[in-house]
């Protein structure tokens, strides 16, 4: 099942872009999936709250740590295909006396869990609206063929005798992330493993 997006048309209106009832309405709701999307892509969890079932490489350390923090509870954990029910969740890591690998050889653990907060926080629904509303104003701009959308970005404009200068940088989308907020994103939320699925 798909994720819900991490920001609303209300959340949208309420920064001050209103997208038309009628014909705005689907395409808003197309770039906010994207930008959440993006932004989940970015920060390698799901952000807000979900269930999933990962797969992580065990160790024989006794600790072994969940992707999507933080993690509220655990359905299910198998080890190399076994169940296992002697693991204590401690700090949205698993816990089991007798680590993670039968032996010094790296085991396979799957985890069926509940994780992600349950409210998203106001700067990750701030960032899918600027990314929405990006696309939004492209789309307007690029009139009903769209012939404006995904050309290079002015850079310069100049009004006296008409003037403009074209980035010859070539940006596909309104809705990309500067390297730096994906480090940030990333760093933040501690992602690093895909999820297998989410219900």
């Amino acid at each position: 099942m798909a994720l819900d997006p991490l920001a609303t048309v209300a959340d949208l209106i309420a920064r001050g872009l209103t997208p038309d009832a009628g014909a705005e309405t689907a395409q808003v709701n197309v770039y906010l999936n994207v930008a959440s999307t993006i932004v989940r892509e970015a920060a390698g969890c799901p952000i807000s709250q979900t269930t999933s079932t990962v797969t992580v490489e065990g160790a024989v350390s006794q600790w072994l740590s969940l992707p999507g923090v933080p993690v509220t509870s655990v359905a299910s954990v198998a080890l190399d295909g076994d169940p296992v029910t002697d693991w204590k969740l401690r700090s949205s890591r698993l816990w089991r006396p007798h680590g993670w690998s039968h032996s010094c050889e790296p085991s396979e653990v799957e985890a069926t869990y509940t994780h992600g907060l349950p409210t998203v926080p106001a700067d990750i629904v701030d960032l899918v609206c600027r990314l929405a509303a990006s696309a939004l104003v492209a789309y307007r701009q690029g009139g009903s063929t769209g012939e404006n959308l995904a050309n290079r970005q002015v850079i310069q404009e100049r009004i006296g005798d008409y003037s403009a200068t074209y980035s010859y940088n070539p940006q596909v989308s309104e809705q990309e992330l500067p390297k730096y907020l994906r480090d940030q994103l990333r760093a933040r939320f501690g992602g690093g493993v895909a999820v297998v699925k989410s219900r």
